[in-house]
């Protein structure tokens, strides 16, 4: 996939461009950085652009990369979404949100729970109320497959705050549309499976939590690519769902390093075999369009047969679901260590 500086914003207005203020919660992880930088690439000079995180050392550190000195419109601004005054500082001059903020190891979760519903629930609702109360036009939450069918306390916390982020349209009263992106796993982002992998690789011995297991994945810069596509073309109201391949664990671990040794631990508490992106209960408000899926809201300002008639989407098959284990594609062994090399280190080898 490929973003250019020509579908970054439609004919309809939406989008961005150089007069857009644009603030990202949780600016300062691995999307937010990611997809700050590709703004700027397409931008240089857009008018205003906020980093807004909780952590002044990574603010530091993404400053020195990208700093205001060369981005004029470039700001990082301190606050924690929980904090709804700081929130609504921040949103000034604002006209699209892009929310990445959110706490998301699983068994943190499990075992914080009222931490992760501080920050992934009361927080998007802050959000959403700072927008409502301000000149913001447009709204794109990312969410994750755990939102899907959740069995632990993140999935529960990112499905309701979806909930919160499509129902926001029926309230918004004015030009203002909220939607959502949902992805799987982010090849390469902190916390997830092939950099611990790689680490292990160097003691000899992988831990397996199941030999059947599966996840999707996608790169960063797919991640990015699909919430400025989301930005040009979204009605408000969808969750957008990426056609993206899977992977098996053990392929994973086979691509790693063949000659380590397997140690099966189990899953963890919250953890599922194979995750969903789109249950069979979503299918009868799922559509196709072609580079993605949209779940539809059941309710609000149109209906489905008006989307599909002027997006040119598809009705789904009553039924469908959209599982890692039953993807239509699996990465092989070569692709996962291609992509290794071209995501995470460019010197990856596995010895002969």
């Amino acid at each position: 996939m490929n973003q250019s500086n020509q579908t970054s914003r439609t004919d309809n207005g939406k989008g961005l461009n150089e007069q857009s203020g644009i603030l990202v919660t949780g600016g300062t992880g691995s999307f937010g950085r990611a997809f700050v930088k590709e703004v700027l690439r397409l931008y240089p000079n857009i008018r205003r652009l906020v980093v807004f995180s909780r952590d002044e050392l990574k603010q530091f550190e993404m400053a020195q990369e990208l700093s205001p000195d060369t981005y004029p419109g470039l700001r990082y601004f301190l606050g924690d979404v929980r904090d709804r005054d700081r929130l609504r500082r921040a949103l000034n001059k604002i006209d699209v949100v892009v929310h990445a903020a959110a706490l998301k190891q699983v068994p943190a979760g499990e075992y914080n729970p009222i931490e992760f519903v501080r920050t992934n629930v009361i927080g998007a609702e802050n959000v959403i109320q700072g927008c409502l109360d301000t000149d913001v036009k447009q709204v794109i939450a990312l969410s994750t497959d755990k939102a899907a069918a959740p069995v632990n306390l993140y999935g529960a916390t990112k499905l309701c705050s979806d909930k919160l982020f499509i129902a926001a349209n029926n309230f918004a009263g004015r030009d203002l549309s909220f939607s959502v992106v949902r992805y799987g796993n982010v090849m390469g982002s902190r916390g997830s499976v092939i950099p611990f992998f790689l680490r292990k690789s160097q003691e000899g011995c992988l831990p397996i939590t199941d030999p059947t297991m599966t996840r999707f994945n996608i790169s960063l810069q797919e991640g990015v690519e699909m919430v400025l596509w989301a930005l040009a073309h979204a009605w408000g109201g969808e969750i957008f769902v990426p056609k993206i391949p899977s992977y098996r664990i053990l392929d994973v671990a086979q691509a790693i390093c063949p000659t380590c040794r397997y140690e099966i631990v189990g899953i963890r508490a919250g953890e599922k075999i194979h995750e969903e992106m789109i249950t069979t209960s979503d299918s009868y408000t799922t559509v196709d369009l072609g580079q993605y899926f949209a779940i539809l809201p059941t309710q609000g300002r149109y209906t489905l047969e008006d989307y599909c008639a002027k997006t040119g989407a598809v009705p789904v098959k009553p039924g469908f679901s959209y599982n890692s284990g039953t993807n239509d594609r699996f990465l092989t062994v070569a692709e996962l260590r291609s992509l290794i090399r071209e995501h995470l280190d460019p010197t990856f080898a596995v010895e002969p």
